[in-house]
């Protein structure tokens, strides 16, 4: 039998039959020896064969297959650095959710997320959240994001789930797809679901005052229904986005603002550091490309692995501040 896993708990995943039953299932122990170096071989999102056991309890299933993935959206494990964890697959658009202080997203965060999904061409959709709670601060930083983001091509949301701004034009943008919504724990996401699908009553919390870091209320990945024709994927809050797989040269190819000018360098293996007649470097001198933007490619070029477990807010700040002091 051929199903969609709905959830996965690392030891049960939750199954959708063609039918539309749901079947918890295990899996055969040999899927964790073919050398996959994963935390979860399997993943919301995944379609796979099962086969149903009875026992006196109940109907459970043990999967046995694994469908070839149209793409998936993966990061570093935080606790198992050679490994990796995939967050989703068979993905039509990702929403990645951002909040300017409540709790703050930095840029490079929001970068080595876009790089990512890049890299297994998953188009990302930027979703500012909140925005019934910017005060005039608040409301420069995001509208100065945006304007970094959509200068590169990405698409960008302003909603709140409050006061049901924005709603239903993301509603739109998820009809008849896959839509997979990240981000950092506290930016809302959960919130946002409940907003466009009140029946399901997910659980949310408040940010911490102390910390100004939200709590995890989505424990694990889970793929929602809902009634206007779209299928979402609620995952756990990221705290931050380790990169994986990636040569050094490839790197910047995933910066769309980088590639249409790679051609241009000098050296066709340019960096984009300290080599000479190189069109990225040119094009920042110029204010043509964010600042923002190369200090992220710079950290991901660099490996710099602690830099993704934390946030780099103030830096990222002051960045964005010295940018739009020069012009």
């Amino acid at each position: 039998m051929t199903g969609l896993v709905y959830k996965s708990t690392g030891s049960w995943y939750t199954v959708k039959s063609e039918k539309g039953d749901f079947i918890e299932c295990r899996m055969k122990g040999k899927f964790r020896m073919k050398g996959i170096k994963s935390t979860n071989p399997i993943a919301v999102g995944d379609v796979v064969d099962y086969e149903l056991e009875e026992t006196s309890d109940a109907v459970t299933g043990t999967i046995h297959h694994i469908h070839e993935r149209k793409n998936y959206i993966v990061r570093k494990s935080v606790n198992l650095s050679h490994q990796m964890h995939i967050i989703a697959s068979n993905i039509d658009r990702v929403f990645l959710l951002i909040t300017i202080n409540n709790p703050p997203t930095t840029f490079n965060f929001i970068d080595r997320f876009l790089v990512t999904a890049e890299a297994y061409n998953i188009e990302t959709i930027l979703v500012f959240n909140k925005i019934d709670t910017f005060d005039e601060t608040t409301l420069d930083d995001q509208l100065y994001m945006q304007y970094v983001y959509e200068q590169i091509g990405y698409k960008c949301l302003r909603v709140s789930s409050t006061e049901m701004k924005g709603i239903e034009e993301l509603k739109e943008m998820m009809i008849g797809k896959v839509s997979m919504f990240s981000g950092h724990s506290g930016v809302g996401k959960s919130t946002l679901v409940n907003a466009m699908e009140p029946s399901l009553h997910l659980k949310t919390k408040t940010i911490s005052e102390a910390s100004k870091q939200g709590q995890h209320t989505t424990t694990f990945a889970e793929m929602y229904d809902l009634s206007f024709d779209a299928k979402i994927i609620d995952t756990p809050g990221i705290k931050g986005f380790g990169i994986v797989d990636m040569e050094k040269e490839e790197i910047s190819g995933y910066f769309p603002e980088f590639f249409r000018l790679k051609e241009q360098c000098k050296f066709n293996n340019c960096l984009h550091k300290e080599e000479p007649h190189c069109a990225i470097k040119a094009a920042l001198e110029k204010d043509e490309i964010a600042w923002s933007r190369y200090n992220s490619y710079l950290k991901i070029l660099e490996g710099d692995e602690e830099n993704y477990r934390t946030d780099s807010y103030d830096e990222d700040r002051k960045i964005s501040d010295e940018t739009r002091n020069q012009k």
